[in-house]
């Protein structure tokens, strides 16, 4: 028998996901021996905190996405696949894609989640949310065709509605879509249409608690509140959705009811977790909170199965602190170098202790040298908040080209005030059609608001 075949096969990881859990997992195992497979229905990591920019012609898809192969292509431990993992056997240990199964000795799920219209999901066909590149381009789509469609539109009110944009929901995601939307309207576009006054359009942002940014400090909220109005946001808090048909949102207020009519909305509240959580419930028994997420264990691993683990969004971790940690890049990346660590420790016999987050703060950008941080101790906001913003995310992009080109394109940004992603993709013919039939708008017309 030959050394070969006595030799043990090597660990193998399969990793589900290239978001920033799955990636970092990656390439925190790349030196170890173990055989990793990542498997990702996309070919590419995708930098989310971004997609908003990308959404308001800040920055082209291109920049904020990384091809996987090109960025574990030194890994030579690691393979990649283009495929979809439909099914889990925790028995067999194995997992069932479109064409073939695979097997592991440890599992790493890293789906994230996808956003969430609280049983109304007839709703996202009026209102896109903001988790992929599809959607980024949609809303970019349905942002800047309003403007076109306003400036051929000849009847005031059908205008003031193209140039009302509804933004639901204060989180991060709402505010960031709000205040980019305001700088659109009152700062880049300015001087580019002829038949509409594009400073006149009106952004709402509503959010169902008593303020915006609800995980941060409450004077860091009143700063964010303060900068978006003072772009030109109108922000109501305490205010709930019930109903979007026909071009008109309808909120509760207390007992009070109103009516905004816009043909532009955009979602950013809530998420729900991706299907793999339902997987992983019903073949490995594994617990899930209200909005599908997988209850895990101290060490992200699912209760029972000590050799499957969760990372990311979809994981429920309730281990420190009075409650589960946020979705955000900085747990995803960390919990995935974590389980490397584990993983490459068990091999060894030894243990590790639990996961333990470590909170470098928060960071909200809400327009123009205005932004708001929560550095534990430090929170101010502001230009300073500003900076850092910048840093912080130019350092986490993934390729040294993409940090080169977007930074690049924020100070070209920043100093002509212009954004040049600006281009309207896809067909609408129900759209376009609109926009024909009200071509007879005379030379020199000025909204009337």
């Amino acid at each position: 028998m030959s050394d070969a075949e006595n030799r043990p096969s090597p660990h193998k990881v399969v990793i589900v996901g290239g978001g920033f859990g799955g990636l970092y997992a990656a390439k925190a195992l790349s030196r170890a021996p173990v055989e990793v497979t990542l498997v990702d229905k996309r070919n590419f990591h995708l930098f989310q905190p971004l997609l908003y920019q990308v959404a308001t012609g800040g920055l082209s898809p291109g920049d904020i996405s990384s091809p996987l192969r090109a960025v574990l292509s030194g890994s030579r431990n690691v393979k990649v696949l283009m495929d979809e993992v439909t099914d889990i056997d925790s028995e067999q240990r194995q997992v069932t894609l479109r064409n073939q199964t695979l097997k592991y000795d440890s599992l790493i799920v890293a789906t994230g989640v996808s956003h969430h219209y609280f049983g109304n999901d007839a709703w996202e066909n009026v209102a896109p949310g903001l988790k992929t590149v599809e959607d980024a381009l949609e809303m970019r789509r349905r942002i800047f065709m309003a403007f076109e469609a306003a400036e051929k539109e000849p009847d005031p009110e059908k205008r003031r509605a193209w140039l009302t944009f509804v933004v639901v929901g204060g989180g991060p995601t709402g505010v960031e879509l709000a205040g980019a939307l305001a700088e659109l309207a009152h700062t880049t576009l300015k001087h580019d249409f002829r038949n509409i006054d594009t400073t006149e359009a009106r952004i709402f942002l509503l959010e169902g608690l008593d303020r915006v940014l609800p995980p941060y400090p409450p004077e860091l909220s009143a700063e964010a509140e303060k900068s978006l109005t003072q772009l030109g946001v109108t922000v109501q808090t305490r205010t709930l959705v019930t109903n979007i048909d026909d071009n008109v949102v309808t909120m509760k207020q207390g007992d009070r009811t109103e009516q905004i009519q816009s043909r532009t909305i955009l979602w950013a509240a809530g998420v729900k977790a991706s299907a793999m959580g339902k997987v992983l419930a019903e073949r490995a028994g594994a617990e899930l909170d209200r909005v599908g997420r997988v209850i895990v264990e101290s060490d992200l691993s699912v209760p029972g199965h000590p050799n499957i683990f969760v990372v990311g969004d979809l994981a429920h971790f309730a281990h420190q602190g009075d409650k589960p940690l946020p979705g955000v890049a900085p747990v995803a990346m960390q919990q995935g170098s974590y389980i490397a660590k584990l993983i490459k420790q068990r091999l060894e016999g030894q243990t590790v202790p639990a996961f333990q987050y470590s909170d470098g703060g928060s960071l909200a950008v809400i327009g123009r040298n205005a932004a708001v941080a929560n550095l534990g101790k430090l929170k101010f906001a502001g230009l300073p908040a500003w900076l850092i913003w910048i840093f912080v995310h130019i350092y986490y992009l993934v390729e040294f080209d993409n940090k080169l080109i977007v930074m690049t394109q924020w100070a070209w940004s920043y100093f002509t005030k212009n954004r040049g992603a600006r281009l309207i993709t896809g067909e609408d013919d129900e759209l376009l059609g609109e926009i024909t039939t009200a071509s007879a708008l005379p030379d020199k017309s000025v909204v009337n608001v």
